[in-house]
């Protein structure tokens, strides 16, 4: 009982005390996110394809950053400067998010959630993404939903 009252005291001190840090979101909490956010046929896609996107874009890492030379990748989608947020240091950046990047770097998924979902609804489908078309496209996902 001890060690469950711990583990409920960790969980509030973390949701409680603010954090500019990132976490790492364990892939069944992943599931659960997309699930409830409703990525399930999103332009139809699963969220087996999604948590693989997640999984080879950042490796669930919230606080994901990628240098690409002109544009950087931010947070768990790794969204990028040049179309969908501002950095402030991207010559031409379209922010069609309309977001600060380093929103998409701090715990609150919701504005990644969305912005995701705008280059997804944009795109029809998760062609933008290279982690998804190089390792996730055309492949059973199974195992990344398995047992969530």
């Amino acid at each position: 009982k001890s060690m469950l009252f711990l583990g409920f005291l960790l969980v509030f001190l973390g949701l409680a005390l603010p954090g500019t840090q990132g976490k790492r979101i364990s892939r069944c909490e992943m599931v659960k996110i997309l699930r409830r956010n409703g990525f399930e046929g999103f332009e139809g896609t699963t969220v087996a394809d999604w948590v693989c996107l997640v999984k080879h874009e950042s490796d669930y890492d919230t606080k994901a950053y990628n240098d690409n030379g002109p544009s950087r990748d931010y947070g768990i989608f790794q969204i990028n400067s040049k179309y969908w947020c501002n950095d402030g240091k991207t010559p031409g950046s379209k922010n069609a998010c309309d977001i600060s990047c380093s929103k998409l770097q701090d715990d609150n998924l919701e504005d990644d959630i969305q912005c995701a979902k705008k280059i997804a609804r944009e795109a029809h489908g998760l062609s933008p993404w290279y982690g998804w078309k190089n390792h996730c496209r055309g492949k059973n996902l199974s195992s990344f939903v398995k047992g969530c």
